[in-house]
């Protein structure tokens, strides 16, 4: 601690010790964590220069960050008006000024890679379980599943492409002393804000007339370059080649190509259909992640690049999800999955099978077997559901639970259904109106489950015209 700080008041002193943050910081293996990432996050660079911030406070940052879904500036932000998240990282006293600039974590990021960001999911999971916030059978049961992890970029869309393309050439050109034959500076500009318009008004015929062109100014422009790079070093010519290298993915795709680049400074970007209603398409890259089912802990998220099938992450997932849990000497054994991971099989796991949609097609069978086949004497009292036409043995539980509710709601429903077919005898028209007068209204609301089946039923029996 420095000099200036003894004779300031501590942190432990201007807080409550039983908020979740600061027993959480109490529960952390912060030592293990640094001896950890130690490796990965030297004090100090070989080439010397400014130490190394804390590994507490970027993991702190990191956790905080995600734990509360901000952005790397508003994380700092909020750490610097914030005494209990400060204490969370290790300060001593409260601090004024920010903990290092936003920038920072993104190259912490970098050093970090996959290893170390599992290394810190995994001391995580410990803590929660040293904490008894979660006991080794709910560690068994886990949920898996695949987003998309966004990425934050403009829509993409051709003209706006071939256009940046076109001034990070011009710009690395300028930078590195590169005379160009022509810059485009004005005209590019203006394409692409005409390809804008064209779109607009729904003119594509011109639009593409525009496209055209833009693509032919990109690759004077990129030719010009090519031309000239005996002019500079290697090292320089390294550098401009991965720029180089983008610009003619961008200017040789169309619009049907697969593994197209949507954005040029982050190539890693993907177009995911995932069937949305509210967005047909994301753009960004494809994680699993595998959550308990109790109480929703993550135990598990990894990248999956090249948008593979959903059932063909599951073994990978459900794998580093085993080698997580190692440290609490668990192993996941039953892989809650939707519809996408239908068929699979991962060794040791049980993968329940998903019937969506069965016990309905097999409801709606047993009601044509209920309302067909009668006649006009018959009566709906006489002809009682089958539970046996649903086909119990698909899913136990669900079917017996499905059978009680029927055998308690069923007599109070026939009788209703035995009046509705007494009022179509007589012919009285408002038969509606006196059936939803004589049963409650938890009855009336099942009963509308099978009007429609019903009043076909009565169109086959007696002609019957619903109004």
């Amino acid at each position: 601690m420095p000099a200036d700080e003894l004779f300031r008041s501590r942190l432990e002193n201007q807080i409550d010790l039983r908020h979740p943050l600061t027993r959480l910081s109490q529960q952390m293996p912060w030592a293990a964590l640094e001896q950890a990432l130690s490796s990965r996050l030297p004090a100090t660079q070989a080439g010397g220069g400014r130490p190394a911030l804390p590994v507490r406070l970027i993991a702190g940052l990191l956790y905080l960050k995600h734990a509360y879904d901000l952005s790397d500036e508003a994380v700092c932000e909020r750490w610097l008006e914030n005494p209990y998240w400060q204490f969370f990282t290790g300060e001593v006293v409260f601090q004024t000024r920010l903990p290092c600039d936003a920038s920072s974590l993104t190259r912490w990021r970098q050093r970090l890679g996959e290893a170390g960001m599992e290394e810190l999911l995994a001391h995580t999971i410990n803590a929660a379980h040293a904490m008894q916030a979660v006991d080794a059978r709910e560690l068994s049961r886990v949920i898996v599943d695949t987003t998309v992890q966004e990425k934050a970029i403009a829509y993409p869309t051709d003209s706006r492409l071939l256009e940046v393309a076109r001034k990070k050439l011009v710009l690395l050109a300028k930078r590195h002393g590169i005379g160009l034959r022509q810059s485009y500076a004005r005209q590019g500009p203006a394409l692409s804000r005409k390809a804008g318009r064209y779109a607009h008004a729904r003119q594509f015929k011109r639009m593409r007339r525009v496209l055209r062109r833009q693509r032919t100014v990109l690759g004077r422009v990129l030719r010009d370059i090519q031309r000239k790079l005996d002019q500079v070093n290697t090292g320089v010519r390294e550098r401009i080649a991965v720029w180089l290298e983008r610009a003619q993915r961008l200017y040789t795709q169309r619009p049907k190509d697969k593994q197209k680049l949507y954005a040029l400074h982050a190539p890693e970007v993907e177009c995911i259909g995932k069937g949305k209603a509210r967005q047909a398409y994301e753009f960004g890259v494809k994680v699993g992640i595998a959550v308990t089912a109790c109480k929703g802990l993550v135990v598990g998220a990894r990248s999956f690049p090249g948008n593979p099938y959903d059932g063909d992450t599951l073994a990978e997932q459900l794998e580093q999800t085993r080698g997580l849990l190692q440290d609490v000497s668990v192993e996941p054994t039953v892989a809650i999955v939707d519809l996408g991971d239908r068929g699979r099989e991962v060794d040791g796991v049980q993968v329940p099978a998903s019937r969506q949609g069965q016990d309905a097609d097999a409801t709606a069978m047993a009601l044509d077997q209920a309302t067909a086949g009668g006649g006009a004497g018959d009566r709906t009292s006489e002809r009682r559901l089958q539970v046996a036409s649903l086909q119990a043995e698909r899913c136990p539980r669900r079917c017996a639970a499905r059978a009680r509710l029927r055998g308690r709601l069923q007599p109070a429903l026939a009788a209703a259904l035995d009046r509705v077919f007494a009022c179509l005898d007589a012919g009285d028209g408002m038969v509606i109106l006196e059936c939803r007068a004589a049963v409650t209204d938890g009855t009336w609301r099942l009963k509308g489950i099978f009007q429609g089946r019903l009043v076909r039923a009565c169109r086959v029996h007696w002609g019957y015209k619903h109004k």
